[in-house]
């Protein structure tokens, strides 16, 4: 859908003048008393949501008053594509003083609908943006709906094939080197814990590591990590109907790593970047991997199979020991890891840990800037414990339902050496319901704010 229009191919938009309670008095007084007597008749009084239109004397509409509240950032505006009637419309100079930038984000998220399946009810209301603005937001709009197409899409068309074809598909754009290990290949070149939880698949759908690397040898090396578990039965561990309902979403960390990683080769930032899917399907069939079970893992640590439905920390921990053999600069790891986290902090909030205070601050920063919400937890070591295994060096999970998110970062870190800078974000990656900007469905959580972050640390 097309959520902007260029300011030089609109013909005469319709003003859309922001405004809030206390900017309206001074507004009417601009716009004349048939406007104040209008807005007093039908009880607009500027708040935050609410519409109106103000009619010309032929009928047509001569302007649409808007309330907001300039705090929400991209979302101030971004329900407007969906309820305004199709049409172009350009902000007004005389209502509030919004960033332009922000603006035309939400626009676009606003408009996006999913519609593989089925066709739009409607078309969206156009904003008129400058090209200049158009330019810049257009890479963070694309990378954003890339996101939700991939998490909205259902298993039988986004199995692990079809997340890996993700990566090639970026690696073909921008020249990139892409390898991918499949099946057996996992086993032969020491991928076990990915094989592991993947060998259930049924043929064609089988597990798999995809690799894209791009950059030269010299500079800083980032590598960003995805969760790509396509479809979460829980494995023989089986998840009730509700909690496996949504399971689709649970290749999200794969999803936000993706478009990440689109965004530096996009932006050309001075990095050598490597991105790892660990494709796989948690199936149950007579080949699936059983609680009990004990895997030696890429990185020599023996784990424990203590619950199947604690899988992602299994696919991402070999992927995180192939990461830590290259010794990068920076290692980014994405995953809807756990419930715990959204028990702690909600949907709309995704986990940040870190193995470093700075990281965590210039994210945490990043993150406030970009209005795209981070929130910290800590990687409170004593709780290791709480992943013991008596048989191996510790098991995957652990008897205790206390603090589920911090113990399946701490998990991941095992996995990371200490001298290298790491960071983890547990997101959901999906709206229970339709807010402004973001309708129910897959959902970006932090990418704007990881983008941000990476933009200051490697370009400056």
């Amino acid at each position: 859908m097309t959520a902007w229009i260029s300011s030089a191919d609109a013909a005469q938009p319709i003003a859309l003048i922001a405004v809030d309670a206390a900017t309206l008095p001074a507004l009417l007084t601009e716009l004349g008393d048939a406007a104040s007597r209008w807005c007093r008749t039908q009880g607009f009084t500027g708040q935050s949501g609410h519409l109106l239109a103000l009619p010309d004397g032929d009928g047509s509409v001569r302007a649409v008053l808007a309330g907001c509240r300039p705090s929400e950032g991209p979302y101030a505006l971004a329900s407007l594509p969906q309820r305004l009637p199709a049409g172009d419309y350009a902000l007004d100079p005389r209502g509030l003083a919004l960033d332009a930038d922000q603006v035309a984000l939400g626009w676009a998220l606003g408009a996006y609908r999913f519609t593989r399946y089925r066709k739009a009810t409607r078309a969206p209301a156009r904003l008129v943006v400058d090209a200049a603005v158009q330019v810049r937001i257009a890479p963070f709009a694309a990378a954003i709906t890339q996101v939700r197409d991939l998490i909205n899409t259902p298993t039988q068309d986004m199995g692990p094939a079809d997340l890996a074809a993700a990566v090639r598909a970026l690696a073909e754009r921008h020249g990139a080197t892409y390898r991918e290990w499949v099946g057996e290949d996992l086993l032969a070149n020491n991928f076990p814990t990915i094989h592991a939880v993947g060998r259930a698949a049924a043929p064609g759908r089988e597990p798999r590591l995809a690799m894209l690397e791009h950059g030269p040898a010299d500079a800083p090396h980032l590598v960003l990590v995805g969760k790509g578990v396509c479809f979460d039965t829980g494995g023989l561990d089986l998840k009730p109907a509700d909690g496996m309902r949504w399971m689709k979403k649970d290749m999200g960390g794969a999803a936000h790593a993706i478009a990440l990683a689109g965004l530096v080769l996009e932006h050309a930032l001075p990095v050598r970047l490597t991105l790892l899917v660990p494709a796989v399907e948690n199936a149950v069939s007579g080949d699936a991997f059983r609680p009990g079970e004990v895997i030696t893992t890429r990185a020599g640590l023996s784990v424990e199979i203590d619950n199947t439905d604690a899988e992602g920390r299994l696919v991402l921990c070999d992927a995180l020991a192939l990461a830590a053999e290259a010794k990068p600069d920076l290692v980014l790891d994405f995953a809807t890891l756990t419930g715990a986290a959204r028990i702690a902090l909600g949907p709309d909030l995704p986990v940040l840990f870190a193995n470093r205070d700075d990281l965590a601050a210039a994210l945490l920063d990043a993150a406030q800037a970009t209005h795209d919400p981070l929130w910290r937890l800590p990687l409170w070591r004593p709780y290791l414990t709480m992943l013991d295994s008596h048989v191996a060096d510790l098991a995957n999970a652990g008897p205790s339902r206390h603090a589920g998110a911090i113990t399946a970062a701490l998990y991941l870190e095992r996995f990371v050496p200490e001298s290298l800078p790491w960071c983890h974000l547990d997101v959901y990656s999906w709206n229970d319901g339709d807010k402004p900007g973001r309708p129910r469905g897959g959902e970006a959580q932090g990418l704007r704010a990881y983008f941000e972050f990476l933009r200051r640390r490697y370009a400056g």
